[in-house]
C-alpha cells in the first residue's frame, strides 16, 4: 500500500532527528508531497513526524 505524505509544519527549530528523518523521507520544503511504500521503516518514520505531516492512502493498484 501506498502513502502519500505531506510537510505542512516548518523543520525550522525542530530536533535534529526530526529534521533528518524529514529529510530521509525527502521532505524539504514545506507542503512537499512524497509517495511511499508503507513498511514497518516508513511507518516508524512517520510515526517521528507525525505532528509535521499529513498522510493520506493512496487509492489504486
Amino acid at each position: 500500500m501506498a502513502v502519500s505524505v505531506k510537510l505542512v509544519k516548518s523543520l525550522i527549530g525542530r530536533k535534529p532527528n526530526q529534521i533528518k528523518t524529514a529529510h530521509a523521507l525527502g521532505l524539504h520544503r514545506v507542503n512537499q508531497i512524497v509517495v511511499k511504500e508503507l513498511n514497518d521503516s516508513v511507518q516508524g518514520q512517520i510515526d517521528t513526524i507525525k505532528h509535521l505531516v499529513t498522510v493520506s492512502e493512496l487509492k489504486g493498484e
